[in-house]
């Protein structure tokens, strides 16, 4: 029995789903290449239609309500639909694109060197990548999943485990020559990162007494890697993810004693309709790990990551 459908407006939908994903009215009328005065006219006439407020307007920004989120991923999936089925019908190739944000460590350590793997595997799949240092906003950013490092649990997001990459301190191999005791890395300068807590986790691991923190702190774990090769001191790093760096001969490891400070996830919004690509790339990154995800477009509650 066919659904009767009201009058749709599609444009004023269609600029309703770009506010959404760009988080800003701004950001929003550069995309549709439009005025931000023209977007704003979009959303008021659709908020009228339809007789209830989809982005309370604050003074952080554009807040969308409950409504607002309800509508979106419904939005956001028939568009995908559509994009699809014109591009079959205007003779295109059925490629489904999927846009990954990824935390920088893991795109260099591990995804990266497998990549040509997964597009042999699926050419259906057009994976375009994005790189970031674990801060992420995946509807606002336009992506459509996460490569993310954490404890998991994020709210309202979805997420399988990938790995846990135990740290270790790594350094120049001459310096780590010259380590003899856990206790001698304190002669050393110590590298950070934003996470405080790793040094004294990793000596109480080692039942050593921490000694002071006082070297540079960096914002990941790239950067660390380069400076502890370049011969500026010990960094504390997922030895998983630089296993290239030992193999060439710029890293070693000087101490077997690892300490977890979380894990590598693959995660997205709850309410986001899981596409066949999503479901392709998570079962091939998690190894097969993907059990419970729907090919439906049914808003699913959380699981606890």
């Amino acid at each position: 029995m066919p659904v009767d459908r009201p009058d749709l407006p599609l444009n004023a939908l269609r600029v309703f789903e770009v506010a959404m994903r760009q988080g800003s009215f701004t950001r929003a009328a550069t995309e549709l290449r439009v005025t931000q005065a023209a977007v704003s006219h979009q959303i008021a006439r659709l908020e009228d239609l339809l007789g209830t407020i989809l982005f309370q307007r604050t003074s952080q920004g554009l807040v969308p309500t409950d409504e607002g989120r309800a509508l979106f991923p419904v939005l956001e999936h028939g568009f995908d639909a559509m994009a699809r089925v014109l591009d079959r019908l205007t003779g295109k190739r059925d490629v489904e694109v999927l846009k990954i944000g990824v935390n920088t460590t893991f795109a260099l350590g591990w995804l990266m060197p497998r990549l040509d793997s997964f597009r042999n595997a699926y050419p259906e799949i057009d994976l375009r990548i994005s790189t970031n240092n674990n801060r992420v906003e995946i509807l606002r950013e336009g992506l459509d999943m996460a490569i993310r490092f954490g404890t998991g649990g994020w709210t309202g997001h979805d997420a399988v485990q990938l790995m846990e990459t135990p740290l270790s301190p790594l350094c120049a191999p001459e310096l780590a020559r010259e380590l003899r005791h856990p206790a001698e890395l304190a002669r050393t300068v110590l590298l950070r990162s934003y996470r405080s807590a790793e040094w004294p986790g990793w000596f109480a691991a080692a039942g050593v007494e921490c000694p002071a923190l006082t070297g540079p702190v960096f914002d990941s774990s790239v950067a660390l890697a380069e400076a502890a090769a370049s011969r500026a001191g010990s960094a504390l790093l997922p030895v998983a993810m630089f296993e290239r760096f030992i193999a060439q001969g710029r890293l070693a490891q000087p101490f077997g004693t690892g300490v977890s400070a979380g894990r590598y996830y693959l995660a997205w919004p709850s309410d986001r309709p899981v596409s066949r690509a999503m479901k392709t790339f998570t079962h091939w990154i998690s190894g097969g790990q993907d059990r419970g995800m729907e090919l439906d477009s049914r808003p699913r509650t959380a699981r606890p990551c």
